[in-house]
């Protein structure tokens, strides 16, 4: 294998999550310490910074700072949402990308993100592999949404699925607490995947949670589901309901769409949900006239770092080593995977690669067999393959009670 000498740059783009940062820690902690890489550079709001020439320098970097990256949560480097055009019909960004790394002579490229990301990681690597431009690309997964192909899991995952589950056991306990029946409805994220939803049965399995819970793989009946919570308040003045935001009808339609009627897009053509719980919080209000209450988790499933797993954060780390060991091995135009090796309790995570193509723009999906075929809960076997992922305390930082989080100078890179 030939020596490929020259600079790396690690970008991370999509929606963030509480380990985001472990990766690029793990990342950066091996890049630093190899001297076949001659410079360490961040991506300034991911490819579309990059595209503005905004790379930051991570060797300036306190390292007391670098440490405390695997326990912070959001985006270090900053994020983006930014749409790479198919380089074979119209390579206007990949041209100044190119620029971008001969002037700098960066010979890594590694993307952290999720489905979309892994699109762009793809193009990159396709554009640069035909250029002539020796330049490895690997892939690194993140994702709460737990959806791209090719892997067991991904980074993130775990730690918002023990956020979901320990807030809805909260949430069923603080809902019972009064002498008459209200209905408590939780929206959870997942557009076309109910993993994280399904992370709400956890807390059913552990004596407090959801008396129902919808993912978006099967398709919702708005007038079935308030049959099934009427029934509920006169069996028991009560009901407590997950549901994905991504859930539809048999047409397709989204629920929240009913709700809101507008149906916006954002830069990769998916509609922008949200307001699900609240509008199904009215329509039971109208049917059973029970108190209710509609619950957005929203952002604070994907930055909740408090609670994220020491599971999760150590995998994130070893997404991002492997990575780098992989590229400098001479691999290139692949995504990091996890494979887990599990015999009856005993869990481990191993890494290998997947071609980028296997993970781009490919969603994985809650099995079928792991849902109730009803559609209102899921199995043991999905409750069995999250557990394993949610384990360990995360030993942060403290600073007289609260989080210290990194605190990155963002020096820019000079060329």
């Amino acid at each position: 294998m030939d020596i490929l000498k020259g600079a790396c740059v690690f970008g991370q783009s999509g929606g963030p999550t509480s380990v985001i940062n472990a990766s690029f820690y793990g990342a950066a902690k091996a890049a630093l310490a190899d001297p076949r890489i001659t410079a360490v550079y961040g991506a300034a709001h991911g490819i579309k910074g990059m595209l503005d020439g905004g790379l930051y320098d991570i060797s300036a970097e306190d390292p007391g700072e670098l440490e405390l990256l695997p326990n912070t949560p959001s985006s270090a480097l900053g994020s983006c949402r930014y749409k790479l055009a198919d380089p074979d019909k119209d390579d206007t960004d990949h041209r100044r990308l190119l620029e971008l790394f001969k002037k700098y002579d960066i010979r890594y490229f590694f993307y952290n993100g999720g489905n979309d990301s892994m699109d762009t990681c793809e193009k990159v690597s396709r554009f640069m592999s035909r250029s002539g431009w020796e330049c490895r690309v690997i892939g690194i997964p993140k994702t709460i949404d737990n959806d791209l192909g090719g892997t067991d899991h991904c980074p993130g995952f775990g730690s918002a699925a023990r956020y979901i589950a320990t807030s809805c056991m909260e949430i069923a306990l603080d809902a019972s607490v009064y002498d008459y029946g209200q209905v408590t409805i939780v929206e959870i994220m997942g557009r076309h995947a109910g993993w994280l939803t399904a992370a709400a049965a956890l807390a059913s399995h552990f004596g407090s949670g959801p008396d129902l819970i919808y993912l978006p793989e099967k398709d919702f009946d708005l007038d079935a589901f308030l049959d099934r919570v009427s029934g509920l308040v006169n069996d028991k003045d009560s009901a407590f309901i997950a549901v994905s935001e991504g859930i539809h009808d048999s047409s397709g339609t989204f629920i929240s769409e009913y709700a809101s009627g507008n149906g916006g897009k954002d830069a990769f053509g998916h509609t922008q949900l949200g307001g699900l719980a609240a509008f199904l919080a009215s329509k039971v209000k109208e049917r059973t006239g029970a108190k209710t209450r509609g619950i957005e988790l929203s952002l604070l499933q994907r930055c909740g770092a408090h609670l994220a797993s020491r599971t999760d954060i150590d995998e994130a780390i070893m997404a991002g080593r492997a990575a780098v060991e992989a590229a400098l091995n001479g691999e290139s135009g692949k995504m990091v995977a996890f494979r887990r090796v599990q015999k009856n309790l005993e869990y481990a995570c191993l890494t290998s690669l997947v071609p980028l193509s296997e993970a781009a723009n490919v969603e994985k999906k809650v099995p079928e067999e792991w849902i109730l075929p009803d559609g209102s809960g899921v199995t043991q076997e999905l409750i069995d393959y999250i557990l394993p992922l949610i384990q360990g305390e995360n030993g942060r930082v403290q600073q007289l009670g609260l989080p210290r989080f990194a605190k990155l100078s963002k020096t820019l890179a000079k060329k």
